[in-house]
């Protein structure tokens, strides 16, 4: 059987992931031919090993011994003691990474390996350099003892144009569960504010996964009309409609073996979400103006920033398509729960737009950093980045701090009534105000005239489509029970 790990490329080489280079590493492996060679790899890259044939051993040795910085552990290993399992094995070593080595790829042996507490799942046979970046990655996610910000963060490479950036605890986790659920055929719901980089982990855990030489596509069901999305989605017949000179596969298709990305689901039309249910049920469907039933093999992941549960209780998201949709769950946290990346991005976009913007890489003063630190950030990582853009083509710190000290993000529905007050304090905030109020009325005017057409109503108010959704949601702006939403 071939391995399922998948090949990505780091910023960093593999081999100086983590600067440790003599790990104390505990493997519990019942085959001595396996158990050699696992040995033989590790002490190759100057580790300590000691090895074990059976649960109870290892528990001694763990007790005997003091905690290994990481344990591997085939869960095939044999034991008199059926109570004693992988959850008794982690829950001795609390605090310490387990690589969990299996023959089996089912979704149910992956999940109950993560709900045991492994951090890695490696399918047998495997490649030393598989071992290698588990090793790796389960050092790089064991809490760090100084409570000083994170200065080593990685960075995975997906393309050109994108890296996984994090440092964080809670990314660290994520990035681990991300490895463990990529390998099973799954599909995957990610939650999280707008911004927070819900198609980077998707492409993340494609990466990962058995389908990473396949195509990996995204749409964005909130920017097109349900028509236009069944069509690119499903695809159409020659003659399906006015204008179908031509046969055309849609999204499903052209993704066979490969993984979708389908973003912002919860925009999407409910007669829309119908047909997805049967295609995530069967794999099943047919073209628009279509007779045949064409069959697929495609990984769905879906992403979305809105309440979920709210959206089920008020019927406009179906809940026997969430419940297909959530494989496993996923909440991506806003950056101002994870503050400690934020020097982190703020150094990456730096190093990565400067060659865009032909400026040389500006090095950020400590109290830019603290101003950085201090702001809530609710463009979350897009507004860091378009934050950096300006930064570089300015190169006026005075300027960006005094920026970020003047965004005010409080929407008029939920902020006090503005009072007159003496002072300039209290007119500031009233005219802050009243700013709010008028650009919420400037959006509801627009989307009223266009028939909550949101692309078009963009257009008319000159801002992008995604600024308009934010500001919509900001503003609670809420449209007719007769408007038809685009």
């Amino acid at each position: 059987m071939a391995t399922s790990s998948a090949v990505y490329r780091s910023q960093q080489p593999v081999s100086t992931i983590s600067p440790q280079s003599d790990l104390k590493i505990l493997v519990i492996e019942h085959d001595s031919k396996l158990l050699s060679y696992i040995r033989r790899v590790i002490e190759n890259r100057g580790h300590d090993v000691m090895g074990c044939r059976n649960l109870p051993d290892a528990l001694t040795r763990i007790n005997g011994h003091g905690k290994p910085d990481v344990v591997i552990f085939d869960e095939n290993v044999p034991s008199d003691d059926e109570s004693v399992s992988l959850r008794d094995v982690c829950e001795s070593i609390e605090g310490v990474p387990v690589v969990v080595l299996s023959c089996f790829s089912e979704p149910r042996a992956v999940m109950n390996a993560m709900r045991a507490g492994a951090k890695e799942f490696l399918l047998k046979p495997f490649r030393p350099e598989d071992l290698d970046i588990a090793i790796k990655h389960c050092v790089a996610s064991k809490p760090k003892q100084s409570p000083m910000l994170v200065v080593d963060p990685q960075e995975i490479e997906l393309d050109e144009s994108r890296s996984f950036v994090y440092g964080s605890k809670v990314m660290r986790d994520i990035r681990a569960q991300c490895s463990l659920i990529a390998r099973v055929d799954l599909p995957v719901l990610i939650l999280g504010e707008s911004g927070t980089g819900k198609d980077v982990l998707s492409q993340y855990i494609h990466k990962m996964s058995p389908r990473a030489h396949r195509t990996f596509l995204k749409i964005n069901c909130a920017a097109m009309p349900a028509d236009l999305l069944e069509s690119e989605l499903f695809g159409y017949e020659q003659g399906a409609f006015t204008g179908a000179t031509k046969a055309k596969p849609g999204k499903f298709e052209i993704c066979n073996n490969g993984t979708l990305l389908l973003d912002e689901i919860g925009e999407m039309p409910p007669a829309l979400q119908a047909k997805l249910l049967q295609v995530l049920q069967d794999g099943t469907f047919s073209r628009l103006g279509g007779r045949s039933t064409i069959k697929v093999d495609v990984r769905v992941i879906a992403a979305t920033n809105i309440d979920i549960r709210a959206a089920i209780a008020n019927k406009k998201f179906r809940e026997d398509l969430f419940y297909r949709l959530n494989g496993f769950t996923m909440h991506l946290p806003a950056l101002r729960e994870r503050k400690e990346e934020i020097p982190i991005l703020i150094k990456y976009f730096i190093r990565k737009l400067a060659d865009k913007y032909a400026q040389e890489p500006l090095t950020p003063s400590d109290e830019l950093i603290r101003s950085c630190m201090a702001y809530s950030w609710p463009g979350n990582l897009r507004e860091v980045e378009n934050f950096v853009k300006r930064y570089l083509v300015l190169g006026d710190e005075r300027t960006m701090i005094a920026e970020l000290s003047s965004y005010n993000h409080i929407s008029p529905s939920s902020a006090p009534a503005p009072a007159v007050e003496d002072g300039r304090g209290g007119l500031k905030r009233m005219v802050r105000g009243l700013k709010h109020e008028a650009e919420a009325e400037a959006i509801a005017i627009s989307l009223s005239k266009t028939g909550w057409n949101r692309k078009q109503a963009a257009v008319e108010l000159k801002i992008s489509y995604k600024a308009l959704l934010y500001k919509i949601r900001q503003y609670g702006i809420e449209p007719p029970d007769s408007a038809a939403r685009s």
